[in-house]
Formats: structure tokens, sequence, C-alpha cells
């Protein structure tokens, strides 16, 4: 594919540190989300239907026997692996309940690294210590933080119930404890254009970060946004245009933060549209063709990156 080449990828750091490219083994721990159960609203995000992006959704796989069945998937490319909490807010419970489902994921000695996928506004100082104690012990911690915009505007309108404010202050406290944070970060929500997107890389780099994962806006099944696109009131990106822009939020990005990933794809029948992102090579290939022509990470001086007069 090349990506390597011009992105300072998660594999590529894995494999420096580890050996060899590290596997993410996906884990459905049952966890719920603040945006579902009732405290900060019903439904979730306008965007969400956890089904379209977490493997196990819905398993009744104990968390030792997921790990079991997705070591077998990879079974052949490497001998360790990332315990991935990845559906829902998997820091959104008592605490010796993530304790425990944390300590049930890390006792396989194949589990180098632990990856913990949550919301901005649910991470205690209790749930920081916690993941720096194990840290501490030779994990490999990551604290991945759905932002999406950096736009407050943006988030109330996809209902996501937390503002930057929330997510800078998590990061703060995060980082203080010597915690890598990884931020995700959607191209194509409602109301938002590329110059948006670099106004959210801006708020995300100067607040401090470790890892980047962009996704494009894809609509599908189960979630608000469905409806809104049947009635053809959500616009889509074009691949080219995604990659357009993808292309420049990583000239824009220093070197030495990580990139999880550059895009994301869902199946159908679960993916709506657009139809591009039930393909994940195709949406690759035209990243790395415009990095391939344009340069790549960190091509363009830092200084060069401002925020547009349009408040965020």
């Amino acid at each position: 594919m090349g990506l390597d080449q011009y992105v300072n990828t998660f594999g590529v750091a894995c494999k420096q540190r580890f050996g060899e490219k590290l596997k993410k083994l996906t884990i459905d721990a049952k966890f719920t989300c603040p945006n579902r159960d009732g405290t900060l609203g019903r439904g979730g995000c306008t965007y969400c239907n956890v089904a379209s992006f977490s493997y196990e959704h819905g398993t009744e796989l104990s968390i030792p026997e997921q790990l079991n069945k997705g070591r077998e998937r990879f079974a052949g490319r490497t001998s360790k692996y990332i315990a991935y909490f990845q559906a829902y807010t998997s820091t959104y419970d008592e605490y010796k309940v993530l304790k425990a489902k944390y300590d049930e994921a890390i006792i396989d000695p194949d589990i180098v690294g632990l990856c913990v996928g949550t919301r901005p506004d649910c991470v205690s100082d209790d749930v920081i210590e916690l993941l720096a104690g194990y840290q501490a012990r030779g994990i490999d911690v990551w604290l991945e933080l759905g932002l999406q915009s950096a736009s407050d505007k943006t988030l109330k309108r996809i209902n996501r119930g937390h503002t930057l404010a929330d997510y800078l202050d998590t990061v703060t406290r995060a980082r203080a404890k010597g915690i890598k944070v990884c931020t995700h970060l959607i191209l194509g929500l409602p109301g938002e254009e590329h110059q948006d997107y670099l106004n959210s890389l801006h708020a995300v780099l100067q607040a401090g970060v470790d890892g980047l994962k962009l996704h494009p806006l894809h609509i599908v099944e189960g979630s608000t946004m469905a409806k809104a696109w049947r009635s053809s009131r959500i616009s889509l990106l074009s691949m080219e245009d995604y990659a357009y822009s993808v292309g420049e939020m990583i000239r824009y990005t220093p070197k030495e933060i990580i990139f999880h990933r550059v895009t994301a794809y869902a199946k159908k029948p679960i993916l709506l549209a657009p139809d591009w992102c039930a393909y994940r090579w195709n949406g690759l290939v035209a990243i790395v063709d415009d990095l391939k022509a344009k340069g790549g990470q960190g091509s363009y001086l830092i200084s060069k990156l401002k925020m547009s007069s349009k408040a965020i």
C-alpha cells in the first residue's frame, strides 16, 4: 500500500518498540454510554451504531474467549497483541468493575498493550491512575478519546453531550500521568468543511496528543443520521475530497505523532452511504496517491496551520 512511507503509522511504531506489528483484539465488555442510558440523553450520537465498527458487538463470549477468537483470526501474523476495549464508553462503570475487566484482559501473556476507547467526559482521576498503574507494570497503554470535532456547535448538533473543554481537561490530566492519548476526528460532519477539519486538528495539536484516528462520516443503519440521509438532508464527502483533506491534515501533523488510522469502513447492509466506505483499500489508495503527489507527514511547517476566523 505504501502508507508507511509517508505516515508515522501505528504499525511501524509498534514494530520499532516490539519488533513486530501488533494486532488489536477488540473486546465488547458490555459497557454502555451516558448518552444512551439517560444520564446525558438517549439514542446516542446521531451517527452511531456500534455494530458497524465493533467486530465483537453483541457477543456472549467472555473476555478471554473474545481474545482467543481474535487470536485465531491473526494466527501466524504476530505473537503479541493489544487488548482493545472498543465498544461504547469503556471507562463508564464503577472503578472495581473497570479494574476487573481490564485485569481479565491483560493477564493473558500475549497481551502487551491496552487500548481503552471512551468519551472525554467519562475519564475520572481514578481511571487515569488505574491506567497509569498498568503502564508502570510494562503494559503499553493508550487512552482513545472520541472528540470528533473541536467545534462545540458541531458537537451539540451531533448530540455528543460533551464539549471541547471536557476534552482539553482530560487530555491534560491523562498526559500529566504519562498516559498516551489518541484522538478520534470525523471528517464530513454536517455543517463542516475542509477548514473546520483543520481547525479541529489545530486544537488537538495545541492541546497535546500522541496519536490520531481519522474517519470519514458514513451513514449506518440504526443511526439517527440514517433518517436525515434518507430524506436527502445530509451530503457526504466523496472519496477524492476525503483523501485531499486527510492528506492536508497529515502534512500539518508533526512526524512524532502516530496515526492509528487514516480512514474507516463499514460493511453492508449496515452501511448505507457513501458506497466507497464499503471498501477499505479504495480510500487508502486515494490517500496514498495524494501523499505521493504532495508530500507526507510533517511536510508543512506547523506555524502555517491557523484556525479560521470561524469560531470553534
